[in-house]
């Protein structure tokens, strides 16, 4: 299950978020022709990355904003990208280009940071703009929990797009990283669930004096949970439920 867009598109052109976009494919496509042996790209890594160890040894402290901008593999980016895509518009609209820039730069570093404080000795690269994104999320979740998100779910033999209420949506996320994140705990992985899981909490703590400001439970009354304009109006999915015979 994954979302693949919101009912809610900001009014308003997302400059920040259309950059972030841009910036990170940059990087991206910069890491793909400059390194192209495994040697540079862990010299890549050991520059830019968030490296706990390193962190523990007093160096490497600008991995905690450099590595936000690099990603491990195409999948890994589009994947980022498409949830900054989703949820960073909204989010920029409501707060300003110059504070959503940095609430987004401070959630990417809350991230790493709590995901260096679940195992400081780790000489293991940690990458990727998902911890600043899950602070996106948190942040969306609190301003927006019932706005609509176009999910498309794949369950074995059938295959669908549904809408569904963002607290849904985000609150089995965020659950499922707290669950995945004890897992790695124990049998080890290659995801940093509790940069995600950390990462979210931010981002839901930063947007509180935004949702205050807006009037608390009053804004929520008063847009019922959505962004506060008009929903775009999307035609009915034509993508079928495909059942196995």
């Amino acid at each position: 299950m994954f979302p693949i867009r919101d009912h809610n598109p900001s009014e308003r052109v997302p400059y920040v978020t259309f950059t972030l976009i841009g910036l990170n494919i940059a990087v991206y496509l910069y890491g793909l022709a400059a390194h192209q042996t495994d040697q540079a790209l862990m010299q890549l890594y050991f520059d830019y990355a968030m490296i706990p160890a390193r962190l523990s040894e007093g160096e490497g402290y600008t991995g905690l904003v450099t590595s936000v901008f690099l990603h491990a593999g195409f999948m890994h980016l589009a994947g980022n990208m498409l949830f900054l895509w989703i949820f960073g518009d909204n989010l920029e609209e409501k707060m300003g280009h110059v504070p959503f820039l940095i609430f987004y730069l401070f959630c990417g570093i809350g991230a790493s940071l709590a995901q260096y404080a679940t195992d400081p000795g780790s000489v293991v690269p940690t990458v990727g703009a998902s911890g600043a994104i899950a602070g996106v999320m948190g942040g969306y979740l609190l301003l927006f929990p019932k706005a609509r998100v176009d999910v498309f779910i794949f369950f074995i033999v059938f295959f669908r797009i549904f809408p569904i209420p963002a607290w849904i949506m985000l609150g089995l996320w965020f659950g499922l990283q707290l669950f995945n994140g004890v897992g790695a705990d124990v049998t080890g992985g290659g995801v940093a669930y509790w940069a995600h899981a950390g990462g979210f909490v931010i981002g839901f703590i930063l947007t509180l004096p935004v949702w205050l400001r807006q009037g608390g439970t009053r804004f929520w009354q008063r847009t019922h949970g959505h962004p506060d304009h008009p929903e775009a109006t999307y035609g009915r999915s034509s993508i079928p439920i495909v059942r196995r015979r």
